[in-house]
């Protein structure tokens, strides 16, 4: 079975969603699992996560205050075990970043949820501005990663 023992979440600008997922996996996952996550854009480079995501998040248990955004870099695909992304663009974005070197294994946050949402998109809610809705499937998805990787 495969146990990964280092993840990265990504998504656009890691200011909403690769955050929050980042903070629902670590209360999911044992301690023993590293957790990051990053953008695969640089716009908010050592940014904390915005703001009405973090309110959001505070109020589902999740504390995000501490976490600054960085950009995915070809180095990580070497450093982490699976990287999640958060939709089919972060997905494509990473594929095309992938040198080929690394072992990270590539995967849509979703991916582990039942039908008729696996593998369906986060919506990015710093444009949909439906951070609750983004919030909870991020939290769903977590669950069920934890219980995929056992």
């Amino acid at each position: 079975m495969f146990r990964p023992m280092r993840i990265l979440t990504v998504c656009l600008g890691n200011i909403c969603r690769s955050p929050t997922a980042e903070a629902a996996l670590r209360a999911a996952l044992p301690d023993s699992v590293t957790l990051d996550s990053a953008g695969t854009g640089g716009w908010h480079i050592g940014k904390p996560p915005y703001g009405p995501m973090q309110e959001a998040a505070r109020a589902a248990g999740l504390d995000l205050s501490g976490l600054r955004a960085r950009q995915v870099s070809v180095a990580d695909f070497g450093r982490f075990d699976l990287i999640l992304a958060m939709d089919a663009d972060n997905l494509a974005d990473l594929q095309a970043l992938d040198p080929g070197t690394g072992h990270a294994r590539l995967a849509l946050m979703t991916d582990p949820l039942p039908a008729p949402d696996t593998g369906i998109a986060v919506p990015d809610p710093y444009y949909t501005r439906d951070f609750d809705g983004a919030l909870r499937l991020i939290q769903r998805a977590a669950a069920a990663w934890a219980a995929e990787l056992g």
